[in-house]
């Protein structure tokens, strides 16, 4: 389009063109009709399904949690076994395998508080050593409660990427030759490029890249009518671009254009219809 501005075949190109210094220079744009920038798109995770939730659980603070825990129930249950297979075999059976079995048990629910009484020491040095872990119980079930939280919680929060800072550590997508490609080059962020937004953004839907980067109302135009909850465009607004109507150098359709353009941004409709493109 703006080829055919520069060689004379087109009076006007209307599109989401940013208006930028260099392109001031081959041409005349017409009062900005759009102020916006540069957004960020990442897929929106799932927060509600069962599988969102069991994947979150298996998250390596997670395991690792319950992997010590784990470890310090047969411990315990171990050392309960040394302490009364000889005087308490009724319990805790003289047998190893059952014996520390037992002891596993009765720790498990001496830690939890549930105390079920069909496993219980007899010697004082068993006694005490429930009296102990009875009371470390206590704390412990509140780390593991904690550590469970946890982990739901960082399952449901949004992305890992916040803000632009965030791009250097992931892979990101934008459009070949465009201010965002510029902009992401400038800082010293590689890119991959797609074809279209729309490949770009089945790219994210994918999990091919982390973030795509573009011209964010049309992103929010794509994510509106193709991927609604599946993608979302970062709050976060980078770049300011204001888009205009590329003319040619010295057009007598400046002006008219200009009026009549003006006009129509007054009017209701055009905020309607901004709403019911972009949602913004």
């Amino acid at each position: 389009m703006l080829e055919g501005v520069t060689d004379g075949s087109m009076d006007a190109a209307v599109a989401a063109f940013t208006i930028t210094s260099e392109r001031e220079k081959q041409f005349d744009f017409s009062h900005s009709f759009y102020s916006t920038g540069i957004g960020i798109v990442v897929a929106e995770k799932e927060q509600k399904s069962y599988f969102g939730t069991v994947k979150s659980l298996v998250s390596f603070r997670f395991l690792k949690e319950a992997f010590t825990l784990a470890v310090l129930l047969i411990g315990i249950g171990f050392l309960i076994w040394l302490l009364e297979h000889r005087r308490n075999p009724a319990h805790f059976e003289n047998r190893a395998v059952k014996g520390v079995f037992s002891g596993f048990w009765w720790s498990a629910v001496t830690m939890t508080t549930v105390g079920f009484g069909d496993k219980t020491p007899l010697t004082v040095a068993g006694r005490l050593l429930g009296i102990v872990w009875m009371f470390s119980g206590i704390i412990l079930i509140s780390s593991f409660t904690a550590a469970i939280t946890s982990s739901l919680t960082v399952a449901r929060l949004d992305s890992n990427i916040r803000t632009i800072a965030d791009l250097p550590n992931v892979s990101v997508g934008t459009i070949n030759d465009t201010t965002s490609e510029f902009f992401l080059k400038e800082r010293h962020i590689f890119c991959i490029t797609y074809p279209s937004p729309l490949d770009g953004l089945k790219a994210v839907q994918m999990g091919q890249i982390d973030a795509f980067v573009y011209d964010a109302p049309l992103l929010r135009y794509l994510i509106l009518n193709n991927f609604n909850n599946e993608l979302k465009i970062l709050p976060q607004r980078i770049a300011r671009q204001d888009y205009g109507i590329a003319l040619p150098p010295g057009s007598s359709l400046r002006d008219p254009v200009n009026l009549v353009m003006l006009d129509a941004m007054e009017e209701d409709w055009w905020q309607d219809m901004l709403f019911k493109s972009i949602g913004e």
